[in-house]
């Protein structure tokens, strides 16, 4: 999801946002997790994350880590500068996809790994809504679209689409998993997040506010 980052200076409720934005990257996580264990299909990314997953033998979550941190590599050159809630979301994601992977019961039953779907949408959705209204920085991979948009004036749209057919493509070769839960997310994330990030926007600054400051 791209990132409403305002115009916020970083000490401004700085412990609401950094609490916000943790709690938003963890059920993050722990949706990923959700569509690990419903074994109906992951989001693009996470099929590349898996495909490379399982060539290498390291855990998903730790691929995510290392993904987001190579990736963060490719803003040198196209001049994005990372915020706090960048480096947050590079490590914590999957940390936290590490620990609900092993944690969640893995089942055979169907109506069982549709609801782990559903629930995973709902999770992403909701941590989304927490960690891009905390503003503080893009993800890696979001980084990354808005800085091909401003370094060669490709659109947002079009930069996440091409990165992301890039990201099915690689996965879809390295045994990366699509289904039932790949289109559900692709469906469904954008409408479900547009309404979550309305829940959890900060408050304007108020010019109460600016005169303590």
């Amino acid at each position: 999801m791209l990132d409403s980052s305002a115009n916020r200076p970083l000490a401004d409720r700085l412990f609401e946002r950094i609490t916000r934005c943790a709690t938003g990257l963890a059920l993050f996580g722990i949706g990923i997790a959700c569509f690990v264990c419903g074994g109906l299909g992951l989001a693009p990314w996470d099929m590349l994350h898996q495909g490379i997953s399982k060539h290498t033998d390291i855990e998903l979550g730790t691929i995510i880590i290392i993904v987001g941190l190579s990736i963060l590599v490719l803003w040198i050159p196209l001049r994005q500068r990372p915020g706090i809630g960048t480096i947050m979301n590079a490590l914590e994601i999957g940390l936290v996809e590490n620990i609900a992977q092993d944690l969640l019961p893995e089942t055979r039953l169907l109506v069982i790994r549709v609801g782990y779907v559903f629930l995973g949408m709902i999770l992403v959705a909701v941590g989304s809504g927490l960690y891009i209204g905390a503003e503080l920085g893009t993800g890696p991979r979001d980084g990354l679209m808005v800085g091909l948009h401003q370094r060669f004036g490709i659109s947002v749209r079009l930069a996440r689409t091409l990165v992301e057919i890039l990201a099915i493509a690689i996965g879809l070769l390295l045994g990366g998993q699509i289904g039932f839960g790949t289109f559900v997310f692709a469906l469904g994330i954008g409408p479900l997040v547009h309404v979550t990030i309305n829940w959890f926007k900060l408050p304007e600054k108020t010019s109460s506010d600016s005169a303590q400051s």
